[in-house]
């Protein structure tokens, strides 16, 4: 089986792979969600039990699934591809879970094992159990419902062309945040965002192949235009209702929101995202008080997992620290610094009775390792992973689940840590095909990281090679990483006869707050200069690299920088694979572009210079265009209007059309290789 083919019927060589983790605070147990195999994409629910270390599967076996419309989006949003169980929650002791599946709703009792399917009144989107166990919420029809212990359902919020307890699209696909309800503790009163979405454009995603199909509706925030109206209610069961109180126009954005023992805690932020703030609320009255203001002279960016209170009643918080030589992210407890500056937080992985379980990076961008951060004044961190890779975890209590991968690893390995020992959780995955060896350096005097990917059978000197760039190249799109799932399309890329090169230019995460966000209102030109700067580099380095044969190749932000590349770079990329590419910024979410390239009424050069529109004419190297007909992230609207630009201006260009793909796109490898064997003459 080629490596297409099977990446295809293993879903990215996702299928069998573990997700979704939740640690029981008690340590008794995991919760996590995988398929039976590496073939079945239905993923259902699975417990270990400890401190046995044994795996049982919660309810029968998983085989159909039909996702709600709301239930769909929201695993676009979270690029989840795999069907059977999107998600789950449980209550407080883990003692029980629902959730739903082809929108009939679940309930899970994970000491017996036993399965319930409950009457609902409608099709059933999130539905969360509040932390007592007894009462279960779920969206229906953009209408947020209460089932009791006896059977009653109740209508707790909803109205027409508005919805309760689902996050809007600029939540979901650039905040991180995909939820829109919270439960208190006690199980009495739920935090709930209402969503309308009535000011905003009405976008069309039709379906070609079909002509007798109604096209899909959503309702997308373009820059400049209005965002949703998203506002905050406590909600009793018993039909109390208080209003959430902050400057909403101001702070436009709810980026975050949790309700813990100490009260709920939201984080806000302005539209530009220059400044937010971590507001606690009284649910009583509704009235909310700054506990802490977040600033940054270009955007306010916390570490995942961050703002959120602690155990002794502080709020842990992120921030950067770009002075007096520093260009540091740390992490902070009420003002007080908890991580050193050569310490790179990325991800807060949970909450242990010592501290907290923090994935970070030291030194190395391409290396994650957990660390066990204390909540005591002047403590260092400690290191809890050795082995060279990327690792991250879940934990509570005195349990974590550390999830490793390396250049090493066939797949990822998954491990439960326990203070009497460890247990290994099955990944049922396919193996990867290749054991990718990229030659990893730091070029050039802005030390861009960057891999060199060659034919397995390649012998140095031997012969010059056809260069193949593929990267992203942008925001939160980091490519090199010491992890081999990274690099199995490229090594499969490699042995068809190219070196394939990655470059991490100014802007991906992972090095300093300020190499993230030099690019402020000026991606455009660093994006693209730091490829052709990192490629001259690597070429010194790699004398088989044939600079004269160079190909581009990326996805999204990286179609954009593509298609840029050979339309403005036409003496360095020859030609260019532009998938799901952005080629109008003003096509765009508000949340993304206005982040790094201000307002359009402020900033209309910015806006311009990033359009790729009006250079149709400049063409004049091979470009291959695709996208999904289904992407409602960067519409098809961007591939068409270019190519009927570049139809204009006469220029040709191929242009691939995927029915029914989404921006996660669909498997078109065997196409793209032939357009750059025929442009090559390979």
């Amino acid at each position: 089986m080629d490596f297409p083919e099977l990446a295809a019927r293993t879903h990215g060589f996702s299928s069998g792979t573990p997700r979704a983790v939740t640690v029981s605070a008690d340590g008794s147990r995991v919760v996590f969600l995988r398929s039976t195999g590496a073939t079945d994409p239905y993923d259902q629910l699975w417990i270990m039990d400890l401190p046995a270390g044994t795996e049982r599967r919660i309810g029968p076996r998983v085989t159909e699934d039909t996702p709600t419309p709301a239930e769909a989006a929201l695993r676009d949003r979270l690029r989840l591809s795999a069907k059977g169980i999107g998600g789950y929650s449980t209550d407080a002791d883990t003692l029980h879970a629902v959730y739903a599946l082809s929108g009939r709703l679940y309930r899970a009792d994970l000491t017996t094992g036993e399965v319930t399917r409950l009457a609902t009144a409608g099709p059933v989107t999130d539905p969360r159990l509040d932390p007592t166990g007894r009462r279960i919420a779920y969206v229906t029809d953009g209408q947020l419902r209460v089932l009791h212990p006896d059977g009653t359902d109740v209508l707790l919020a909803g109205e027409e062309r508005v919805t309760w307890g689902l996050a809007e699209f600029a939540a979901a696909e650039e905040f991180g945040r995909s939820r829109g309800y919270w439960w208190a503790p006690d199980g009495e009163r739920l935090l709930v965002a209402r969503v309308d979405e009535s000011r905003l454009p009405r976008w069309l995603l039709s379906d070609p192949s079909d002509p007798t199909a109604e096209p899909r509706v959503t309702r997308h925030p373009v820059p400049g235009g209005d965002n949703a109206q998203v506002s905050l209610h406590v909600l009793d069961l018993d039909g109390g209702w208080v209003d959430v109180h902050w400057d909403r126009v101001a702070y436009p954005y709810l980026v975050a929101a949790e309700w813990g023992a100490a009260g709920p805690l939201v984080t806000v932020l302005r539209r530009l995202q220059q400044h937010g703030l971590a507001l606690t609320i009284d649910p009583r009255t509704g009235e909310t008080q700054v506990h802490a203001e977040l600033s940054d002279p270009h955007w306010v960016e916390p570490v995942p997992g961050t703002p959120a209170r602690l155990p002794d009643g502080r709020v842990l918080l992120s921030g950067e620290l770009v002075r007096d030589g520093l260009d540091a992210r740390c992490l902070f407890a009420d003002g007080a610094l908890l991580t050193p500056p050569a310490l790179y937080p990325r991800r807060i992985c949970g909450l242990l009775d010592d501290g907290l379980l923090v994935a970070a990076s030291e030194g190395d961008p391409g290396e994650q390792h957990l660390y066990l951060v204390s909540l005591a004044p002047s403590t260092a961190p400690r290191r809890l992973t050795s082995a060279p890779g990327w690792h991250t975890g879940f934990a509570a209590g005195s349990t974590y689940v550390r999830v490793s991968t390396s250049l090493d690893h066939a797949r990822s390995e998954w491990t439960v840590v326990t203070p009497t020992g460890e247990h290994g959780i099955g990944n049922l995955a396919a193996e990867y095909p290749y054991a990718a060896r990229p030659a990893l350096a730091r070029v050039t005097d802005r030390e861009i990281p960057t891999s060199v990917l060659y034919p397995t059978a390649h012998v140095t000197g031997q012969r010059r090679l056809p260069v193949l760039v593929n990267s992203y190249g942008g925001p939160s799109g980091q490519m090199v990483r010491a992890s081999r799932d990274f690099w199995q399309e490229r090594q499969w890329w490699a042995e068809q006869g190219f070196a394939v090169v990655t470059i991490d230019g100014r802007g991906t995460p992972g090095c300093s707050p300020q190499y993230e966000k030099i690019i402020h209102h000026r991606l455009a030109d660093i994006a693209l200069a730091d490829q052709c700067d990192a490629l001259a580099a690597l070429a010194a380095k790699h004398p088989d690299l044939d600079l004269d044969r160079v190909a581009i190749r990326g996805w999204s932000f990286g179609g954009w920088l593509a298609a840029a590349a050979v339309l403005r770079r036409p003496e360095v990329f020859h030609a260019a694979i532009a998938g799901a590419p952005v080629t109008d910024w003003l096509l765009t979410d508000t949340a993304f572009t206005e982040r790094y390239l201000g307002l359009p009424e402020e900033q209309p050069e910015v806006y311009a210079r990033h359009s790729l529109l009006d250079e149709a004419g400049a063409l004049t190297r091979p470009l291959l265009l695709i996208h999904g007909l289904a992407d409602d992230n960067v519409h098809v609207a961007h591939t068409l209007q270019f190519s009927a630009a570049l139809t204009a201006a006469g220029r040709p260009h191929s242009v691939i059309p995927l029915v029914g793909a989404t921006h996660m796109g669909l498997g078109t490898l065997p196409l793209e290789l032939d357009f750059l064997k025929k442009t090559f003459n390979l």
